[in-house]
């Protein structure tokens, strides 16, 4: 068995896969630090873990009290938001990994030292599992040099000042999901939208563009997030709030909470205020706005692809995002659940029979 771990600053979510990526357990741990909850399979109960190697700990109780014990797992695998230029495919944990990973944590200082520290904490309590790691930017590393360029001094550019996008396993999931089925397009434009949201355009099953930058903030509406803002308006931000509260604004404040009072979708189509109105309006516009651009970069669009929460469950987003693409043809639209674990959990598998 497999077990895969999605570790943030202060929950990790787990799930076990069999040798045929079938789930046998899935849940979490929340609130690592404080007064948490663990939800495993039938557990769930409150809980108190001082860091991710106590709540770890807890999670491999509960998964043995349900059959499955430490000794069965063969390998683990993680998710790591970002693996920078070089790291962008996936590999075996070893001390250079880990040296790279740690080299990108000024990229991604929100996920990967929480990612980094689950690593460890598994190497401390089954220091014989393999363990390895699947990036959330590597997908996009095929994206030409015009595309992830800024238009900045070389200098700032080799300090690693470029576009490097996200969500990259939930693309490589859906690209893997389309092509087994025979149903995937030379020309697909894939909207991963949820809480976090972007577009990808995606040619011949590899990306070639996407809307989120340097960081996740950057591209469309998301839920507490702004999306593309003018550089300027940055600093203006930061000059009134400072660096951090700047930050706090443009990451935690903003976006569809922003704009209508809910971060969440759902709550905006419930909440009948006009706020709330343009705050969905806005969302499906600059969606639109920026599929136009994903599919200038592809040459064209021959279908359409919608995941994550928002993606695969709002119909009326989905539909007007769809009507406001009418000018580029009629094209099969697919809603793809989102994999992600046992994405990951099937790159580690193939890595784990080649020996590596």
């Amino acid at each position: 068995m497999l077990l895969v771990v999605n570790a943030g600053s202060s929950s990790i979510k787990l799930a076990v896969f069999d040798a045929g990526l079938r789930a046998v357990l899935a849940g979490s741990v929340t609130e690592i630090g404080g007064a948490g909850c663990l939800r495993l399979g039938a557990v769930d109960r409150d809980c108190a873990a001082a860091d991710h190697r106590a709540a770890l700990a807890l999670a491999f109780e509960a998964m043995a009290a349900q059959g499955v014990a430490l000794a069965d797992l063969t390998a683990a695998a993680h998710r790591v938001v970002h693996g920078g230029e070089a790291l962008v495919q996936p590999a075996r944990v070893t001390a250079a990994v880990i040296e790279g990973i740690e080299a990108c944590m000024p990229l991604a200082p929100l996920h990967n030292p929480g990612n980094l520290t689950a690593i460890r904490a598994l190497q401390a309590l089954a220091p014989d599992l393999p363990q390895f790691v699947s990036f959330d930017t590597a997908f996009h590393s095929t994206n030409p040099e015009v595309a992830v360029s800024y238009a900045l001094p070389v200098a700032e550019r080799m300090r690693g000042l470029r576009r490097y996008g996200f969500h990259g396993i939930s693309y490589g999931s859906l690209v893997q999901h389309l092509a087994e089925r025979g149903m995937l397009p030379e020309r697909l434009l894939a909207l991963h939208l949820g809480n976090g949201a972007s577009l990808c355009a995606i040619k011949a099953g590899v990306s070639v563009a996407t809307t989120m930058g340097y960081s996740p903030l950057d591209g469309i509406t998301m839920g507490t997030r702004t999306g593309g803002i003018d550089g300027n308006a940055v600093l203006r931000l930061a000059e009134l709030h400072g660096i951090a509260g700047a930050g706090r604004i443009l990451n935690r404040e903003s976006g569809l909470l922003g704009l209508g009072g809910h971060s969440d979708m759902r709550a905006l189509h419930a909440a009948g205020t006009a706020e709330a109105a343009f705050a969905v309006d806005h969302f499906c516009y600059w969606a639109v706005r920026h599929a136009g651009s994903m599919i200038a970069a592809m040459g064209g669009l021959d279908g359409i692809a919608f995941t994550g929460g928002i993606g695969e469950n709002d119909a009326v987003v989905r539909g007007r995002i769809v009507d406001g693409l009418a000018w580029a043809g009629a094209v099969p639209v697919h809603i793809v659940a989102a994999e992600e674990e046992r994405f990951i959990a099937a790159q580690a598998l193939a890595l784990l029979r080649a020996g590596v």
